[in-house]
Protein backbone atom coordinates (compact mmCIF):
# COMPACT_ATOMS: atom_id res chain seq x y z
CA UNK A 1 0.00 0.00 0.00
CA UNK A 2 3.18 2.58 1.23
CA UNK A 3 4.30 2.16 -2.33
CA UNK A 4 1.04 2.54 -4.33
CA UNK A 5 0.64 6.04 -2.41
CA UNK A 6 4.36 6.75 -2.64
CA UNK A 7 4.81 6.51 -6.71
CA UNK A 8 3.71 9.48 -9.08
CA UNK A 9 0.21 8.75 -9.76
CA UNK A 10 -1.38 10.25 -13.56
CA UNK A 11 -1.98 14.13 -13.52
CA UNK A 12 -5.88 13.40 -13.77
CA UNK A 13 -5.96 11.72 -10.44
CA UNK A 14 -6.12 15.81 -9.04
CA UNK A 15 -8.95 16.32 -10.93
CA UNK A 16 -11.22 13.54 -10.01
CA UNK A 17 -10.40 14.35 -6.26
CA UNK A 18 -11.15 18.21 -6.41
CA UNK A 19 -14.14 17.50 -8.73
CA UNK A 20 -15.24 14.95 -5.84
CA UNK A 21 -14.94 17.55 -3.00
CA UNK A 22 -16.35 20.11 -5.30
CA UNK A 23 -19.61 17.90 -5.35
CA UNK A 24 -19.73 17.84 -1.99
CA UNK A 25 -19.14 21.47 -0.94
CA UNK A 26 -22.10 22.00 -3.18
CA UNK A 27 -24.61 19.49 -1.62
CA UNK A 28 -23.47 21.18 1.71
CA UNK A 29 -23.67 25.28 0.24
CA UNK A 30 -20.20 25.36 1.14
CA UNK A 31 -17.44 27.18 -0.66
CA UNK A 32 -13.61 26.52 -1.07
CA UNK A 33 -11.20 29.04 -0.40
CA UNK A 34 -7.67 29.17 0.87
CA UNK A 35 -7.51 32.84 1.76
CA UNK A 36 -10.74 32.90 3.74
CA UNK A 37 -8.42 30.77 6.33
CA UNK A 38 -6.74 34.16 7.20
CA UNK A 39 -10.06 35.85 8.19
CA UNK A 40 -11.35 33.32 10.39
CA UNK A 41 -8.15 33.01 12.33
CA UNK A 42 -7.73 36.77 12.65
CA UNK A 43 -12.02 36.96 13.98
CA UNK A 44 -11.05 33.65 16.11
CA UNK A 45 -8.42 35.29 17.51
CA UNK A 46 -10.74 38.51 18.60
CA UNK A 47 -9.69 41.29 15.19
CA UNK A 48 -14.02 41.17 15.39
CA UNK A 49 -13.50 43.57 18.32
CA UNK A 50 -11.04 46.32 16.16
CA UNK A 51 -12.25 46.04 12.81
CA UNK A 52 -15.58 45.76 11.71
CA UNK A 53 -14.28 42.98 8.81
CA UNK A 54 -13.65 40.17 11.15
CA UNK A 55 -16.73 40.57 13.54
CA UNK A 56 -18.89 38.00 12.14
CA UNK A 57 -19.53 34.07 13.70
CA UNK A 58 -16.28 32.41 12.49
CA UNK A 59 -17.65 29.09 13.99
CA UNK A 60 -19.48 28.52 10.97
CA UNK A 61 -16.25 28.41 9.10
CA UNK A 62 -14.45 26.08 11.28
CA UNK A 63 -15.01 23.33 8.62
CA UNK A 64 -12.39 25.71 6.18
CA UNK A 65 -9.71 25.70 9.14
CA UNK A 66 -9.80 21.73 8.97
CA UNK A 67 -9.48 21.41 5.33
CA UNK A 68 -6.09 24.08 6.22
CA UNK A 69 -4.68 21.51 9.01
CA UNK A 70 -5.27 18.69 6.71
CA UNK A 71 -3.46 20.39 3.92
CA UNK A 72 -0.56 21.43 6.44
CA UNK A 73 -0.66 17.98 7.80
CA UNK A 74 -0.72 16.26 4.75
CA UNK A 75 2.34 18.38 3.29
CA UNK A 76 4.11 17.22 5.72
CA UNK A 77 3.49 13.45 5.69
CA UNK A 78 3.75 13.69 2.32
CA UNK A 79 7.29 15.56 2.78
CA UNK A 80 8.65 13.26 5.23
CA UNK A 81 7.12 10.41 4.63
CA UNK A 82 6.47 9.87 1.11
CA UNK A 83 8.98 11.30 -0.62
CA UNK A 84 11.91 9.73 -2.85
CA UNK A 85 14.14 12.42 -1.72
CA UNK A 86 15.23 12.51 -5.97
CA UNK A 87 15.11 16.11 -7.00
CA UNK A 88 11.79 17.25 -9.01
CA UNK A 89 11.55 15.93 -12.54
CA UNK A 90 11.43 19.06 -15.08
CA UNK A 91 11.89 19.22 -18.59
CA UNK A 92 15.59 19.99 -20.11
CA UNK A 93 13.95 23.30 -21.78
CA UNK A 94 12.62 24.38 -17.99
CA UNK A 95 16.14 23.46 -16.83
CA UNK A 96 17.54 26.19 -19.57
CA UNK A 97 15.01 28.50 -19.01
CA UNK A 98 16.08 28.41 -15.31
CA UNK A 99 19.73 28.84 -16.15
CA UNK A 100 19.14 32.03 -18.40
CA UNK A 101 18.08 33.58 -15.15
CA UNK A 102 20.73 32.51 -12.79
CA UNK A 103 18.79 29.76 -11.15
CA UNK A 104 20.46 25.98 -11.34
CA UNK A 105 18.30 22.85 -12.00
CA UNK A 106 16.52 21.98 -8.14
CA UNK A 107 18.40 19.49 -6.25
CA UNK A 108 15.08 19.11 -4.17
CA UNK A 109 11.55 20.50 -4.77
CA UNK A 110 12.62 23.66 -5.92
CA UNK A 111 15.59 25.84 -7.06
CA UNK A 112 17.80 26.92 -3.59
CA UNK A 113 18.93 30.17 -5.27
CA UNK A 114 15.00 31.32 -4.45
CA UNK A 115 13.66 28.90 -1.75
CA UNK A 116 16.01 28.92 0.88
CA UNK A 117 16.65 30.66 4.25
CA UNK A 118 19.96 32.08 2.85
CA UNK A 119 17.93 33.53 0.07
CA UNK A 120 15.27 34.93 1.92
CA UNK A 121 17.26 36.31 4.43
CA UNK A 122 19.39 38.66 1.86
CA UNK A 123 17.98 41.89 1.22
CA UNK A 124 17.02 41.14 -2.26
CA UNK A 125 15.21 38.18 -1.18
CA UNK A 126 13.28 39.74 1.64
CA UNK A 127 12.50 42.28 -0.24
CA UNK A 128 10.79 39.66 -2.80
CA UNK A 129 9.08 37.94 -0.14
CA UNK A 130 7.87 41.15 1.51
CA UNK A 131 6.29 42.82 -1.43
CA UNK A 132 4.96 39.00 -3.25
CA UNK A 133 3.53 38.35 0.16
CA UNK A 134 1.63 42.28 -0.35
CA UNK A 135 0.80 41.40 -3.59
CA UNK A 136 -0.75 37.94 -3.28
CA UNK A 137 -2.78 39.15 -0.09
CA UNK A 138 -3.95 43.15 -1.75
CA UNK A 139 -4.70 41.12 -4.34
CA UNK A 140 -6.78 38.44 -2.51
CA UNK A 141 -8.65 40.75 -0.95
CA UNK A 142 -9.39 42.84 -3.77
CA UNK A 143 -10.40 39.75 -5.87
CA UNK A 144 -12.73 38.76 -3.11
CA UNK A 145 -10.78 35.71 -2.94
CA UNK A 146 -7.85 33.61 -4.05
CA UNK A 147 -7.16 31.30 -6.86
CA UNK A 148 -8.15 28.53 -5.44
CA UNK A 149 -11.47 29.27 -4.52
CA UNK A 150 -12.28 31.48 -7.54
CA UNK A 151 -10.76 28.68 -9.99
CA UNK A 152 -11.74 26.25 -8.02
CA UNK A 153 -15.11 27.05 -6.27
CA UNK A 154 -16.17 29.61 -7.92
CA UNK A 155 -16.40 29.13 -11.72
CA UNK A 156 -17.93 25.26 -10.56
CA UNK A 157 -20.53 27.67 -9.41
CA UNK A 158 -20.66 29.49 -13.09
CA UNK A 159 -19.94 32.74 -11.47
CA UNK A 160 -18.97 35.16 -13.89
CA UNK A 161 -16.80 37.49 -11.68
CA UNK A 162 -14.68 34.52 -10.72
CA UNK A 163 -14.40 33.98 -14.48
CA UNK A 164 -12.64 37.31 -15.18
CA UNK A 165 -10.75 36.86 -11.76
CA UNK A 166 -9.09 34.11 -12.79
CA UNK A 167 -8.48 35.51 -16.70
CA UNK A 168 -6.66 38.34 -14.22
CA UNK A 169 -4.38 35.78 -12.46
CA UNK A 170 -3.65 33.88 -15.59
CA UNK A 171 -2.39 37.58 -17.28
CA UNK A 172 -0.79 38.30 -13.90
CA UNK A 173 0.76 35.09 -13.77
CA UNK A 174 2.11 35.51 -17.52
CA UNK A 175 3.32 38.94 -16.78
CA UNK A 176 5.46 38.30 -13.91
CA UNK A 177 6.87 35.09 -15.68
CA UNK A 178 8.03 36.89 -18.71
CA UNK A 179 8.52 40.53 -17.86
CA UNK A 180 9.17 40.70 -14.17
CA UNK A 181 10.72 37.62 -13.16
CA UNK A 182 13.72 38.68 -15.69
CA UNK A 183 13.68 41.78 -14.21
CA UNK A 184 13.83 40.77 -10.60
CA UNK A 185 16.03 37.94 -10.71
Amino acid sequence: MLEFISQPWPWYTSGIVIAFIMVLLLFFGKSFGFSSNLRVICSACGAGKKLKFFDYDWRAQTWNLLFLVGAIIGGFIAAEFLSSGEPVQISQATIQDLQQLGISAPDGMQPSEIFSLSAAFTLKGFLILLLGGFAIGFGARYAGGCTSGHAISGISNLQLPSLIAVIGFFIGGLITTFVLLPLIL
